[in-house]
């Protein structure tokens, strides 16, 4: 393909990732899959230059786009060598600019949550740094392997956790002998630190309550060094049913997990109540921290949603509040940098509970944000996180 195809083929998706914007919209990289499946004759090259062009054009721009022309038009505004490919190929290339076209407009954010960004502190580099390029992080399974002994083809930097290290981006971790062997698994640096804030230890009872795919749920299996009760709950049956397989590679074997019934938790998990030493909350979130990885999640975030989201929040800590045993331990986690999913959540409990304390966990990186503690991209390098420890009397 041309450059200028290229150009135009990275339009064409945009096309449908900015049709897509919205609550339930399909995340660009599924879209971008679609594209390439039926459009066969793009090579690897090819692919290559798309994605950094669809990428490139959404963390250009603020608002949703009116159209993926005018997405491009905005890149074109910071690499102003695209501009010529909108005269180079009348066949396969983008039409030649028009004197009244006018780019998208820049920014973080849609408005709205630029001002709730703001309100929590996150403005000029701290939320530029929302846009950027995520790395390539790995945190080692101490059940097979360490840090210092692992055997591994490219190089690595050791990071802050005491399992993580980074990889060049581009790697192909899958391949890897040492993840065929479960010695390594795929984990931003900022979620092994909030595995760690946890503080699991062997032979506890804890209870990973939004456990998803399992990521955070096989950090703290080896934190417990297999020795304990494990459970990793969650409603979603597809996500959940990923972490059986992930177990077993890992050498995971006191991971067991419970499916709920949304609405039902509170009866799913009954026979849980007043049991648990500690309690993980990764709560489902706006995804503010990971705009790194997803930059089309802040098109599809809308007020009702971030209202709907908060609403979560509160009830599912709620249910966690009564899984602890006396003495027991919950820790809550966002990958988000809004104050109204992470401190004042917390804040919220407190009152709630306020017989409750706070416990200040001992972390290699991270600042205070009220009652608990912050990472951000900007700061920190890894994805944006909200952390907080609460101790039940």
């Amino acid at each position: 393909m041309k450059p200028s195809a290229r150009l135009q083929s990275a339009i064409e998706i945009l096309d449908s990732i900015i049709a897509s914007a919205g609550e339930k919209g399909a995340p660009a990289d599924r879209l971008l899959v679609e594209w390439f499946k039926s459009h066969r004759f793009a090579g690897s090259k090819d692919k290559r230059a798309i994605r950094e062009h669809v990428y490139g054009a959404i963390r250009a721009c603020g608002p949703v786009p009116e159209n993926g022309r005018a997405a491009v038009l905005r890149l074109a505004e910071l690499e102003p060598d695209l501009l010529a490919l909108f005269d180079d190929d009348a066949q396969y290339g983008p039409n030649p600019i028009k004197s009244n076209e006018a780019p998208a407009k820049g920014g973080i954010a849609p408005q709205w949550l630029e001002e709730h960004l703001g309100k929590s502190d996150v403005a000029g580099d701290e939320a530029a740094a929302l846009l950027g390029r995520a790395p390539l992080d790995l945190r080692v399974n101490t059940l097979k392997s360490s840090r210092d002994t692992l055997d591994f083809p490219v190089e690595v930097e050791h990071l802050a956790a005491p399992h993580a290290i980074r990889v060049p981006n581009g790697t192909n971790v899958e391949q890897l002998d040492a993840f065929k062997a479960g010695q390594i698994e795929v984990q931003d640096h900022g979620s092994q630190i909030a595995a760690m804030a946890a503080g699991a230890q062997p032979g506890e009872t804890v209870i990973d309550l939004c456990a998803g795919a399992g990521g955070k749920t096989l950090a703290l299996a080896a934190a417990m060094l297999n020795e304990g009760t494990l459970i990793a709950a969650d409603t979603d049956r597809g996500r959940l049913s990923r972490l059986p397989q992930r177990a077993e590679r890992a050498g995971a074997n006191i991971a067991e997990s419970i499916l709920l019934n949304p609405g039902k938790e509170p009866q799913n998990l009954a026979h849980l109540h007043g049991t648990a030493d500690r309690v993980l909350v990764d709560a489902p979130c706006s995804g503010t921290g990971t705009w790194r990885r997803n930059p089309e999640a802040r098109w599809r975030l809308t007020p009702v949603e971030l209202r709907r989201l908060t609403e979560l929040q509160t009830y599912i800590l709620g249910i966690a509040a009564q899984l602890l045993k006396p003495g027991g331990v919950l820790t809550y986690v966002t990958c988000s940098l809004l104050d109204e999913e992470g401190p004042d959540q917390i804040m919220d409990i407190l009152d709630r509970h306020p017989n409750w304390e706070m416990e200040q966990p001992k972390l290699p990186l991270g600042r205070p944000r009220g009652p608990g503690i912050r990472l951000s991209p900007h700061q920190d390098g890894t994805d944006g996180f909200f952390i907080a420890c609460i101790g039940k009397p």
